[in-house]
């Protein structure tokens, strides 16, 4: 699970626009409604724009919460949309930004604005809040203020610690079963999967379009395999190794989030001169852990303690536009003895408000219930415990994060095997050094999609990579839009594109983060 990608670091960087041809059904016509869409609920569309996205449309639509009981309990998915303009109509493009647990709603309207316009006036860019997200009805919120600070120390090192966080992830478990018995059951990937096709026929498509970032790809890919022939194209940015759903695919994070970690280090120690941590990337990654034992014992503010301090640097291994913000803090807090950047920082990135416990929610209930998680926390102690002597920056925050699935009160599902040789050619987005959808998963599912192409970041950290300011990545994902051309080539990537410059500190003239790429980590679903 380790493996890096060092295999393409001798490839030749792919001229963007140099494409094979391989139409994905590039001459889709509009859409009439079959036998199966006839009797589908109709959507009634109305005004719900924003600043940034004035055009964007919002429905509702009903659904089975049991989809094997069609006319039983019903549930209400929240639904948006920016309408196409163009005389060509591709049809329904779905998007989600991952999670799970993300709110679609704005999305769609990001996608819609990044896109170049002549490729989105030609779809009707559809977001969704998956069942029991956002303004989804239910909405679940298994313990409102979960992550209020200052919680136990994330790194079990005493009795007491550790079963201060087991009592803390049981209560979890424990509120959500008496909250919410009748509806985990029905919180899954499968049967967010035929939501969508519950939207496919209110829309009255044959066929959808479909992107999907992070945990919106494994979304995606289950989709298509059970209902492949509903999909018209299909593009994965950031994807899951769907054979480690979810348990290894857990531990695979923890020493990928912890290379990224020591990238913001590098990254410090070459800035010496704005930030005075030193030269030495070791050295400054010792001051971190020495600023975490500090607030173990004080937390600064009374909020950032050991646990909210992992919270604060964790987006960090998402995107490098955080990195000046949170390295300021940190030379703050060492050099100055000055905790208020570093409470200002939390605040920014680490703390969690009422969608982020909504987000949890629908987190924890869709992972716990999609595979089977260890119930023996022993289990949990041996593995993690390995993983954290090679890899201790996330890996006790990321194993308590998780760990509410030992004690969950739902029956596990088996992960569907998204093995797919019935698909139209799919275009897969990875990035090498991406740390929360570790590169194997990209090459995995390139191998598992019959006829996909993979289309490479070479030397990437950043987690979403399409539609954030890579205009190499972009010009694969525009032609493919357009027209359904991927490319075609190579061993282990069909394409490959040189990675965007790390930013600079916050002092200098350049711009320390790419607006896009900021706005795109904003709306990407919780924890990837």
């Amino acid at each position: 699970m380790r493996k890096r990608a060092t295999v393409l670091c001798g490839a030749a960087v792919v001229v963007a626009g140099t494409f094979t041809a391989v139409p994905a059904d590039a001459a889709a016509p509009r859409t009439v409604p079959t036998t199966q869409t006839a009797h589908a609920a109709k959507l009634t569309w109305k005004k719900c724009g924003t600043a940034d996205h004035p055009t964007l449309q919002c429905a509702s639509l009903k659904v089975p919460l049991d989809h094997t009981n069609p006319h039983g309990r019903q549930i209400t998915l929240a639904l948006s949309r920016v309408p196409h303009t163009a005389k060509k109509y591709q049809g329904p493009l779905l998007v989600n930004p991952g999670g799970p647990g993300g709110s679609g709603l704005t999305f769609a309207g990001f996608i819609a604005s990044g896109l170049p316009k002549a490729v989105a006036a030609q779809y009707d860019v559809i977001g969704f809040d998956p069942r029991g997200v956002g303004a989804s009805k239910p909405a679940l919120d298994c313990k409102p203020g979960y992550f209020n600070p200052v919680r136990p120390d994330s790194v079990p090192s005493t009795t007491a610690i550790e079963r201060a966080n087991l009592k803390r992830v049981k209560s979890f478990a424990a509120a959500c079963g008496r909250k919410y018995a009748s509806v985990l059951p029905y919180i899954d990937t499968i049967s967010a999967v035929r939501d969508m096709d519950a939207i496919r026929r209110a829309l009255g498509a044959q066929r959808i379009n479909y992107f999907g970032y992070s945990y919106g790809t494994y979304l995606g890919a289950v989709y298509a395999k059970l209902f492949p022939h509903q999909v018209r194209r299909l593009v994965l940015d950031s994807i899951v190794d769907p054979t480690g759903v979810w348990y290894d695919d857990n531990l695979a994070q923890d020493y990928a989030f912890n290379d990224r970690h020591r990238a913001l280090m590098a990254w410090i120690a070459k800035y010496d001169a704005t930030y005075k941590l030193g030269t030495d990337p070791e050295r400054i990654e010792a001051k971190w852990y020495a600023m975490r034992a500090a607030l173990a014992k004080k937390p600064a503010g009374g909020k950032v303690g050991a646990s909210e301090l992992e919270d604060t640097f964790v987006p960090g291994g998402y995107y490098n536009g955080y990195w000046p913000y949170l390295a300021e803090a940190f030379a703050a807090y060492v050099n100055k003895k000055d905790a208020d950047p570093l409470v200002e920082a939390y605040e920014n990135f680490g703390a969690v408000d009422a969608s982020g416990d909504n987000g949890y929610s629908i987190y924890t209930s869709v992972q716990c219930r999609d595979a089977s998680w260890p119930r023996d926390w022993r289990q949990w102690q041996k593995d993690n415990w390995a993983v954290y002597e090679k890899a201790p920056f996330m890996t006790w925050s990321n194993a308590w994060y998780n760990a509410p699935c030992a004690f969950w009160p739902t029956q596990s599902l088996k992960p569907v095997n998204v093995a797919n040789g019935k698909l139209p050619p799919a275009l897969l987005f990875q990035a090498t050094n991406d740390a929360a959808t570790p590169y194997e998963g990209g090459v995995t599912v390139h191998r598992l999609l019959a006829g996909s192409s993979l289309v490479v970041e070479q030397g990437g950290g950043n987690h979403g990579i399409t539609l954030s300011g890579n205009k190499c990545l972009d010009k694969y994902l525009a032609a493919y839009l357009t027209d359904g051309k991927v490319p075609r080539g190579g061993w282990e990537a069909d394409a490959v594109c040189k990675a965007l410059p790390d930013p600079k500190p916050l002092t200098s003239k350049a711009a320390s983060t790419s607006s896009r790429g900021a706005a795109l980590h904003g709306l990407l679903g919780f924890r990837g």
